[in-house]
């Protein structure tokens, strides 16, 4: 959420953050909403102090001028009513046109309409070049008897899969190798509840926006998390942090559902855009300044560059442009691998600053050591892997001649000391 005093001052930057965003918000409206009511807060705070001051005189007056208070008080609790009937209608307005308003941009971020238009800033490692015709991972994986799609979709339906023998080994492998690494640059590890409240929803900035993207327990009021950045970054929401327990640096692993709506194409075929994966997630909790977040945002790009570059897997990191930023992100690097069938780099990271519109969301605060004075936090965070999508580079990029798949050798202490994958006899 933006300070109303931001938008206040300056309506024009927040009407073209939107546009640069592809949100639609109503900035005019919004602005004539807050001005209504400012002014119906100011009358109603006159009255009071108008009915207290007249409440105070009455035992002092004349019977006549008694008569005359109590008409007065009369009238002024009926222009109270009025004003109170047009807070309750309109602060709900307001509220709700608060929570779709897009933090701008920072100024270094390039304009775009889509994902199309962002920016690449460098590449890392070498495309392996092949001198046999690979397999794409599904075709191997089917070959190696490690996945199972077709029935994965007979038990849940598209965009489900299941992983089986080494193919589980690999994936979970991936994700320990990933939770050691975070552990070990001293971030908290975090089992956490997959089932969120909407407040901890609305409070991350997935709603409004994302409901479609959600699966959600209508039964319970609950929402399965589509990231563990939900339960992470609101879990001290509402809470007043102490300053030396700043920053706060987490990570979990995790399951997540997204529904994937209006997805289509390319994209579904295979392990690249489902419906249920498992996630290693980094988020950081920081002081209220902007050289700090610049800080933490290298940081958690520069943890999860660190385990692509041990599982030696080339990729490359973009400048998100305005057009595929969400609502609460100033900056986002996403990392992309090369993945040989999709013949491009595709995206498995997304490193995401907020600044302090999430934690304002939240009432997320720390007391300022030097001016005492309660600061709303700012919040960032990142994929450290993700899988299975990342088990497509690494099947793809890792395959032999024989069909069988070389483990990388960052992954075989946790896969027993096995070095290939290779088909069963």
């Amino acid at each position: 959420m933006i300070d109303i005093k931001q938008i206040r001052e300056n309506p024009e930057r927040f009407r073209q953050a939107a546009m640069d965003k592809n949100f639609d918000v109503d900035i005019e409206e919004l602005s004539r909403l807050d001005d209504s009511l400012r002014n119906a807060k100011a009358k109603l705070q006159e009255i009071a102090t108008e009915k207290n001051q007249i409440g105070k005189s009455i035992p002092k007056l004349s019977e006549q001028e008694r008569q005359q208070a109590l008409a007065q008080l009369s009238t002024l609790k009926q222009n109270e009513s009025t004003y109170q009937t047009q807070v309750q209608d309109e602060q709900p307005k307001l509220d709700e046109l608060m929570l779709q308003v897009a933090q701008p941009a920072d100024e270094d971020v390039p304009l775009g309409k889509d994902d199309t238009e962002n920016v690449e800033i460098r590449k890392e490692g070498q495309i392996r070049q092949f001198d046999f015709e690979p397999k794409d991972h599904v075709q191997l994986g089917l070959a190696l008897d490690i996945m199972d799609i077709e029935r994965g979709v007979k038990l849940a339906g598209t965009r489900n899969y299941l992983l089986k023998g080494d193919g589980a080994l690999l994936h979970w492998a991936v994700l320990r190798f990933a939770m050691d690494y975070m552990v070990g640059k001293g971030y908290v590890p975090m089992s956490v509840p997959l089932l969120m409240k909407d407040e901890a929803m609305q409070g991350t900035g997935y709603y409004p926006g994302s409901e479609d993207q959600t699966y959600r327990m209508e039964k319970d009021g609950l929402n399965l998390a589509g990231t563990a950045e939900v339960p992470l970054t609101a879990y001290r929401m509402g809470e007043i942090v102490k300053a030396d327990e700043l920053p706060l640096k987490f990570v979990a692993l995790s399951s997540c559902f997204r529904r994937e709506a209006g997805a289509a194409g390319k994209d579904t075929y295979g392990l690249y855009r489902i419906h249920q994966f498992d996630k290693v997630e980094q988020v950081v909790v920081c002081e209220n300044s902007v050289e700090q977040s610049n800080r933490f945002h290298g940081e958690i790009l520069a943890n999860a560059e660190a385990v692509m570059q041990a599982l030696n897997l080339p990729y490359r990191v973009a400048n998100v442009c305005t057009g595929d930023l969400g609502r609460g992100q100033a900056k986002k690097f996403d990392i992309e691998a090369w993945m040989p069938s999709r013949e491009s780099y595709c995206e498995t990271h997304s490193a995401s600053k907020f600044y302090e519109f999430q934690a304002r969301r939240m009432n997320l605060r720390y007391k300022d050591p030097t001016t005492k004075k309660n600061l709303f936090c700012h919040t960032l965070n990142n994929t450290v892997i993700a899988s299975p999508r990342i088990l497509i580079p690494i099947l793809e990029l890792y395959q032999n001649a024989d069909g069988s798949v070389t483990i990388p050798e960052a992954l075989r202490p946790y896969m027993g000391g096995k070095d290939r994958i290779t088909a069963r006899s």
